[in-house]
């Protein structure tokens, strides 16, 4: 049976995470706090971040600033969307 969490983003109790997604404090709260459902929307969300900015994930600059906009998504007032962004129209 998963292990169930009352999740931060969604607000309902649902399975959590498989793993710590940081060796840190931050991946210890996320791994407590969100559920496998509420971190897919993290994903998702980070994905925007990364082709809106550029991003070049071997960077350490790339990892401090998706990981302080992580701890915001989650714990914070949310992560903000870049100035430019557009969101893509949704296919009927």
């Amino acid at each position: 049976m998963a292990r169930m969490v009352n999740c931060r983003k969604l607000g309902k109790e649902l399975p959590g995470l498989d793993f710590v997604p940081f060796d840190d404090a931050l991946g210890e709260r996320l791994y407590r706090e969100v559920s496998a459902q509420g971190w897919q929307t993290w994903l998702e969300h980070s994905k925007m971040l990364i082709n809106e900015y550029r991003l070049d994930l071997i960077t350490q600059q790339a990892f401090d600033f998706l990981h302080k906009r992580c701890e915001e998504f989650f714990f914070g007032e949310g992560s903000e969307l870049p100035k430019e962004f557009v969101a893509p129209a949704h296919k009927h």
